[in-house]
């Protein structure tokens, strides 16, 4: 059976639980139609698949949820273990890439796996070549190829993947890096300067856009500037 999951229940009913298994969190909302389809299959075969639990978050009634997940489409589906997202998928697919999806949870450890938990570029590299897709593997070797000054390889990794937290923020830094704004993070004073600077043209200028987005983005989660920067752009825009 599927758990209902709160903004007030997020911490206990996913992360805590994704410490001893595999927790599967579908994002939906009651006027979506593709969720509607999508919920009793996903249903079904998480009930049939041992040490995989479904929760369900309704996206219009918890927006700490959405927020952190940065949810732009739904439905969007994402596995969870150890507290990290290692899995997902957005839209309505059929029974069969569901079961795909789902016994993906439970798999043995591969070589790719291995190579991974190595966690040097050559043995990330391998592993990528054997699972192109493997969300650990492309988020970690994007984080040593952001670090080394490759940021345009990093964000065509990235593309690999469904979109995560990790992977926003990591796409972010790498195009902050690709156009030498990177160093602008370890400066508070000149955030500030820069995000208002690209407000006064975020709302014509798409790049100047994305750059503030970005900057955003690449923020540490708990700098207080970020609602505060997203509600001037958010009234800028509309």
């Amino acid at each position: 059976m599927a758990i209902d999951v709160t903004d007030a229940t997020f911490e206990t009913e996913v992360l805590e639980r994704s410490d001893a298994q595999a927790v599967v969190i579908d994002l939906w909302a009651p006027w979506c139609g593709p969720c509607r389809s999508l919920g009793p299959i996903l249903e079904k075969v998480i009930g049939e698949t041992e040490d995989v639990i479904l929760c369900k978050v309704n996206v219009d009634e918890n927006p700490q949820i959405s927020e952190a997940f940065q949810v732009q489409s739904i439905p969007a589906v994402y596995a969870i273990k150890g507290r990290a997202v290692v899995d997902g998928f957005m839209g309505a697919i059929g029974e069969e890439k569901i079961r795909e999806f789902a016994k993906r949870l439970n798999a043995p450890p591969s070589e790719a796996d291995a190579l991974v938990e190595l966690g040097d570029e050559p043995s990330l590299r391998r592993a990528l070549e054997l699972e192109p897709d493997h969300v650990e593997g492309v988020t970690r070797l994007a984080t040593l190829l952001i670090d080394s000054g490759s940021p345009d390889e990093a964000l065509l990794l990235l593309g690999r993947v469904p979109e995560t937290q990790d992977t926003r923020h990591l796409a972010a830094r790498a195009r902050l890096a690709d156009s030498h704004e990177i160093e602008t993070l370890s400066d508070t004073s000149a955030i500030d300067a820069r995000l208002a600077e690209l407000l006064e043209t975020a709302k014509e200028d798409e790049a100047a856009r994305q750059e503030y987005l970005d900057l955003l983005e690449a923020m540490d989660d708990q700098d207080e500037r970020k609602v505060r920067f997203r509600k001037a752009l958010t009234s800028r825009l509309f």
